[in-house]
């Protein structure tokens, strides 16, 4: 007798309607997080946007001289603050990036205009400048006999001063930003160019800022969308005055509403939209490459 082997037909799992099962409730997941993003990213930006759409809102908004003023303000305080900006982050980062220990210690000090909440401290550097009672102007009376100036009475003096606080904040971001850009540069470059007899600009003018040029491109344009939003600078230093002559595009729009104008206050906020939207675009590819 022959033993033959008797082939048993294959079973096959229900593998489709498995998956299906995963792909639908993969799915279901998903809706909170719709829904979240819908309320609270696509009604308020679509009722923006609609509350804006009238022609009347643009014209009347043109018209008014304060808006070309704050049109201005903002293109100096993006041109000015942002540069400068960048430029100490640069260069702090060079001297941060070094291990000596009382080097660390002032870094934790430097750190800390960042990390602590713009309210308390905006508000008492304001109080700091005041004409009559504030700090630096009684200095300035014990050492000289004479008043000091009404610093956020001028124009000019009151929007450097919100330039000045808006780097005082976010330079130690950038900062250490460029000191881990720095730290992934190879120490051998550097040990090779000493023995090569290179000076401290040769290092940095053929290594470091060849490494670092995308780096630092990109978070200047970042800084740049940032700052168009940066709120608390100037608001919480001089309020947009004396007489509304140093608001910006982030704090146009609160002036609006407290004269009950909501559809200027979100014109002003749609005309933001030409100077953001092509340098989100200008990053993102620069990011994708």
């Amino acid at each position: 007798m022959s033993n033959a082997s008797v082939a048993l037909p294959a079973v096959s799992a229900p593998v489709h309607k498995s998956s299906n099962q995963w792909e639908f409730w993969g799915r279901m997941l998903v809706v909170p997080y719709l829904l979240i993003f819908i309320v609270f990213v696509v009604y308020p930006v679509g009722y923006g946007l609609w509350l804006a759409r009238h022609p009347e809102s643009y014209v009347k908004l043109f018209d008014d001289p304060i808006f070309f003023r704050t049109a201005v303000n903002t293109v100096i305080f993006l041109v000015v603050a942002i540069n400068l900006k960048m430029f100490l982050a640069m260069v702090l980062s060079g001297f941060f990036v070094q291990t000596r220990w009382w080097i660390k210690i002032i870094s934790l000090i430097f750190i800390l205009p960042w990390a602590v909440p713009s309210i308390p401290t905006i508000l008492s550097v304001r109080f700091m400048l005041n004409p009559e009672w504030g700090v630096i102007n009684s200095l300035i009376f014990r050492l000289s006999g004479a008043d000091g100036p009404n610093w956020l009475n001028d124009p000019t003096l009151a929007l450097s001063f919100s330039m000045l606080m808006h780097i005082w904040k976010s330079l130690p971001f950038w900062t250490l930003i460029l000191v881990a850009g720095r730290m992934s540069i190879p120490a051998e470059q550097y040990e090779a160019a000493s023995v090569d007899g290179a000076t401290n600009w040769q290092k940095f003018k053929f290594i470091t800022w060849p490494s670092m040029r995308t780096l630092y491109l990109t978070s200047t344009i970042l800084s740049m969308i940032w700052t168009l939003g940066d709120f608390n600078s100037v608001y919480l230093l001089t309020g947009g005055g004396p007489a509304d002559m140093t608001h910006v595009l982030a704090t146009l729009g609160i002036r609006y509403l407290r004269l009950d104008q909501v559809d200027l206050a979100m014109a002003s906020i749609v005309v933001a939209l030409p100077m953001i939207l092509p340098l989100v675009f200008f990053m993102m590819k620069r990011l994708s490459k």
